[in-house]
């Protein structure tokens, strides 16, 4: 008897039209993915204009790493991040992209990553202190997990306070996500960018008091000197582009300060969130689990150095963002004919990487859409350009260590502590709008052990 799959997206088996397309995409943007696509290497289509989905690898290392200049990120891209984001590190482009990302560079090394465990680990515990508090009952774990990683990007960011008011800025996170993710018609069909986009204006305060809350933050630090254990605020202040001498001026120190608060709370948040359902759903991983973080954290507190003693907790990690990528999809504009996987691409063309496609797709992985941490056992095995949670090549995400240490050190701390079982008729949906959230939460029954 084959064994139930965890939650995943009924993909499209025939012809949409353009209408009924956008309304399924403003609802989930995986939902308008063919199912060709985890069956091709390449799917290709027009709506508005000319589109690709490409999911041979070698042609995706063609895209990242070889001819990166060639497929800058797609203008729908920018139009939805922009407001938010500015002309920061995620959406910058050529020499404006490659000084900042050698200025904060520095920011994510190995060392200062395992100088921020502890401040991953302290707000794990704290974690797993309100969920003890909340009794053995259903509990849903994707909003824990939001405050945990809300909490330890900004104990990160703001570690001396500053008067950065997280609530603001946590709502304005989450009102531009709700809003601005919306895929807008205007988009798809290639429209200029001066004609607004329905909906996105109504952000448009929580968007200003958040930039106004950061750019108070960034002249308060500045006044105030580096604390002695420096936070990603005062290295971000120090960076410096060691080709040019250049350092970011307030807006944009702003805007990238903003890009890693957004993505480095609401990645991961999801990732654990998806990561504990998955656990909840396989108890003999879960157990297996357990027994690992027990064994290595031995009543005491994790820290970045744990982590590598902690390797079937990351291949769970590793298998969570196979299944649910964060980014499900990432989108690129061709800038120069060319040929993918023996198709033609001509400029101007969108072209696709569905990052959730490649992850289940039947050439590429063995019962793609089973949960299996020990596909992991052995990373050399697998295909470097199959499975991209971060993308890959020189726009790799910068905070990748960052994000995989926070949720083995949270995962570890949780399991070390807790039983999780799954809530009956109580499934998540996997649905995309920005990223890959799972629809009505994760409710589980979390009993000390």
């Amino acid at each position: 008897m084959d064994r139930p799959l965890p939650a995943r997206v009924a993909l499209i088996n025939r012809p949409v039209g353009l209408l009924r397309s956008l309304a399924m995409a403003r609802r989930n943007v995986l939902s308008i993915i063919p199912e060709l696509a985890v069956k091709q290497p390449m799917v290709s289509g027009k709506m508005g204009k000319r589109w690709h989905m490409v999911m041979d690898p070698t042609a995706i290392r063609e895209m990242l790493l070889d001819r990166v200049d060639d497929y800058p990120k797609s203008q729908v891209t920018k139009n939805l991040l922009r407001p938010a984001i500015g002309d920061s590190l995620f959406i910058a482009e050529g020499a404006q992209w490659r000084w900042q990302r050698r200025a904060v560079a520095p920011a994510f090394s190995h060392r200062n990553m395992l100088n921020l465990a502890p401040i991953m680990t302290a707000a794990a515990e704290r974690s797993a202190d309100r969920i003890s508090s909340a009794g053995p009952a259903a509990i849903n774990l994707l909003d824990e997990m939001v405050t945990t990683t809300f909490d330890v990007i900004s104990d990160v960011t703001f570690s001396g306070g500053d008067g950065f008011d997280r609530g603001a800025v946590h709502r304005a996170i989450d009102a531009y996500i709700a809003e601005a993710g919306k895929i807008s018609l205007f988009d798809i069909l290639g429209f200029p960018d001066w004609l607004p986009r329905p909906g996105r204006a109504m952000s448009g305060r929580a968007l200003r008091d958040m930039k106004r809350i950061a750019d108070d933050a960034i002249r308060a630090r500045a006044q105030r000197g580096t604390s002695k254990m420096p936070d990603l605020l005062d290295l971000l202040l120090g960076g410096v582009d060691p080709e040019t001498k250049r350092q970011m001026n307030t807006a944009e120190l702003r805007d990238n300060l903003l890009t890693f608060i957004v993505a480095g709370h609401e990645t991961t948040a999801l990732t654990l969130s998806w990561a504990l359902y998955l656990v909840g759903f396989d108890q003999k991983v879960q157990d297996k689990a357990r027994a690992e973080a027990q064994s290595v954290l031995a009543g005491r507190a994790a820290t970045g150095t744990d982590v590598e003693h902690l390797p079937y907790i990351r291949q769970i990690i590793d298998e969570t963002l196979r299944l649910y990528p964060p980014a499900g999809i990432i989108s690129r504009t061709a800038q120069k004919h060319d040929i993918l996987s023996h198709r033609e691409v001509k400029p101007g063309d969108t072209v696709m990487i569905p990052i959730y496609a490649l992850g289940r797709h039947r050439l590429l992985w063995e019962n793609p859409d089973a949960f299996d941490p020990d596909r992991f056992r052995n990373r050399k095995a697998i295909d470097r350009y199959a499975y991209l949670p971060f993308g890959d090549g020189p726009r790799i995400c910068i905070g990748a260590s960052f994000a995989q240490q926070e949720a083995v050190i949270i995962l570890a701390t949780l399991l070390s502590r807790f039983r999780f079982a799954p809530v009956g008729g109580k499934d998540p949906e996997p649905v995309m709008i920005l990223t890959l959230r799972p629809e009505g939460g994760v409710w589980l029954i979390a009993t000390p052990v």
